[in-house]
């Protein structure tokens, strides 16, 4: 499979941003601008309590929903937090784990990840599974050695069919909310090098067909240039997915 034949996505993290009518909103509005897109995966995360206002909203079109966290265990005594089945029947697709913030104020280790990304492809549900470096990793000389760190940590122990169904984002994340974004080069090597991390732990094929999306600052005036490398699969956007005008730019105006 070459990368012309990897289907692009396009998800949008919300983060912790817009209430039910906000959602509402953003749909009405978004919806007809990215009707006639058929060509990639689009996909909004939005916070636990907007997901069925969204799923409601995005009925009969190619957007599909996403989480942004889930936990492992099917239910019990963990208060506050959202099981898969939940997910599930709530109208998920998608599940973002593993985000940067997530691993930075919350305590999410490679362990946690590998938990619940295998909980979440159980339920049916696609992983969106987050690694990067900080800008101090960078500086050093150490994005290779974290990508791969956190590579074989979070999905390296998935079955080699469980690894078919996931998703990478790699998000520098010294590139997130800063307004500093990787060159379209930058970005690009480091895809290359997770496609080669992939190929040594599982195989050169199901390599060639992982989709890694890129996420740090991405917006409408730089998704060209980083949508031009064949390395980038799409992207996991932050600020600019909440403007619906700004999140059907990111999804259309990009080199097909």
């Amino acid at each position: 499979m070459s990368a012309q034949k990897r289907r692009r996505v396009i998800a949008g993290n919300w983060k912790m941003y817009k209430n039910q009518a906000e959602t509402r909103a953003f749909f009405a509005a978004v919806k007809p601008l990215v009707a006639g897109v058929t060509d990639c995966d689009i996909v909004v995360a939005p916070p636990f309590t907007n997901i069925p206002a969204a799923v409601e909203e995005a009925k009969g079109t190619n957007i599909g929903i996403s989480a942004q966290d889930v936990f492992w265990e099917k239910e019990g005594a963990f208060t506050g937090q959202i099981s898969t089945g939940m997910l599930v029947e709530a109208g998920c697709k998608y599940s973002i784990i593993g985000h940067s913030e997530r691993r930075q104020y919350f305590g999410e280790t490679n362990e946690t990840v590998f938990k619940k990304t295998r909980a979440a492809i159980a339920a049916g549900l696609t992983p969106i599974v987050c690694i990067g470096e900080m800008l101090a990793d960078r500086e050093a000389g150490r994005t290779e050695h974290i990508c791969e760190s956190q590579f074989v940590g979070s999905v390296g122990g998935l079955t080699p069919e469980e690894f078919s169904r996931i998703l990478i984002a790699y998000e520098p994340v010294w590139a997130i909310g800063t307004g500093r974004t990787a060159t379209p080069e930058i970005a690009a090597a480091v895809h290359k090098y997770v496609r080669q991390c992939a190929s040594a732990r599982f195989s050169a094929s199901q390599a060639t067909a992982l989709r890694i999306l890129y996420g740090g600052s991405v917006k409408p005036d730089n998704i060209k240039g980083l949508m031009a490398q064949e390395e980038l699969d799409g992207a996991l956007v932050g600020g600019a997915s909440l403007d619906p005008k700004s999140f059907a730019s990111l999804v259309k105006d990009w080199p097909r």
